[in-house]
C-alpha cells in the first residue's frame, strides 16, 4: 500500500480566536510555536548529510547548485545562495536561487507562477544545466507544480536532485534523490507556511551550504578566511581575524590585509615564512 500524501501545513492551528489574544499571549505562543522547529530538523539530519555529501561531490568535479522555489521557499533559495560569495569568496555561479515568476517575485507575488510544471525545467536551462549540477527544491506544501515540474525533469536528464519540504510522502519527495521532510505541524496562523515551515527551510539551508563550504575548504578553523571584503565592517572583521590568527597587532594586521587582500592569503604567508 502506498504512503498517503497529507498535507500537515495547511492544518488548522492549535490555537483559536487569535484575534482576541493580548500582544503577549501571541508573542509567547508563536515563540512557543518556534521552538519545536529546530528539534524537527534535528530529526531530518541523517536525510541532510546525504544530500550535503552528493552536493560536495558534484561541486569538486566541476558542478553547481540551484535551488528552485516558489514564493517564500523560492526567496529563501536566493537568500542562501546570494550570502555563498560575500561569505565563502566563491564565484556567484556556483550557487543560484531560481524563483517561480522571475526576479519581479522576489517582492511581489506573480499569479500563478508557481503552477506552471514547465517553466523551473525552461529557467534552469537558461543557465545550461547539466549532469554534473545539483537541483534542490523548496517548497513548504512539497505540491508545487512549478518545483515538481523542475525536478522531474532533472531525473529525465540523469540530474541530482534534492528536495527540502514540510510534509511527508509528497509529490516532490517522489521525484528527489535526495528528500528531506521536515514535519513542524500546523502553523500558529494556519496555513501561514511563511513561519515554522520558512524557519525550518532556513535552517536547513543554513546546514547544507555552510557545511558543503566548509568540506569544499572555504573555511579555515571556524573563520571566513575567503570573504569577500567589501565594505569597512568586513575590512575590519577580516583584520581581526589575521590579528588572532597570527597573535599580531591590529595595525599589522591591517598593513597585512592591504598587502595581500584577503585574509586567507595574509595568514598563509606569515604562516609560511
Amino acid at each position: 500500500m502506498s504512503k498517503t500524501f497529507s498535507k500537515i501545513t495547511e492544518q488548522d492551528s492549535n490555537y483559536r480566536h487569535l484575534e482576541k489574544m493580548s500582544t503577549a499571549e501571541l508573542l509567547k505562543s508563536i515563540n512557543s510555536e518556534d521552538q519545536s522547529v529546530p528539534l524537527a530538523v534535528e530529526k531530518q539530519i541523517p536525510s541532510i548529510e546525504k544530500l550535503v555529501d552528493v552536493i560536495v561531490e558534484q561541486l569538486k568535479i566541476g558542478g553547481r547548485l540551484f535551488y528552485i522555489g516558489a514564493g517564500t521557499s523560492g526567496r529563501l533559495g536566493i537568500l542562501d545562495a546570494s550570502e555563498c560569495p560575500p561569505t565563502f569568496g566563491v564565484s556567484p555561479e556556483m550557487v543560484n536561487g531560481i524563483i517561480a515568476g522571475g526576479d519581479k517575485a522576489i517582492r511581489k507575488a506573480v499569479e500563478h507562477a508557481e503552477d506552471d510544471f514547465e517553466q523551473a525545467w525552461k529557467d534552469l536551462q537558461t543557465h545550461n544545466i547539466n549532469s554534473a549540477d545539483v537541483v534542490v527544491g523548496i517548497a513548504a506544501s512539497g505540491s508545487t507544480p512549478y518545483v515538481v515540474g523542475g525536478l522531474s525533469r532533472c531525473q529525465l536528464e540523469n540530474i541530482v536532485t534534492g528536495c527540502m519540504v514540510c510534509n511527508p510522502n509528497t509529490d516532490i519527495s517522489k521525484v528527489s534523490d535526495y528528500p528531506i521532510e521536515v514535519i513542524v505541524g500546523p502553523e500558529f496562523l494556519t496555513g501561514s507556511s511563511r513561519m515554522k515551515a520558512g524557519t525550518a527551510q532556513k535552517l536547513t539551508l543554513n546546514m547544507i551550504s555552510t557545511s558543503v563550504m566548509i568540506k569544499l575548504g572555504r573555511v579555515k578553523d571556524n573563520k571566513m578566511v575567503d570573504m569577500q571584503l567589501s565594505n569597512d565592517k568586513l575590512k575590519q572583521r577580516g583584520s581581526s581575524l589575521i590579528s588572532k590568527a597570527l597573535g599580531i597587532s591590529d595595525q599589522k594586521a591591517i598593513e597585512l590585509l592591504k598587502q595581500h587582500g584577503s585574509v586567507r592569503k595574509a595568514i598563509e604567508h606569515e604562516t609560511h615564512q
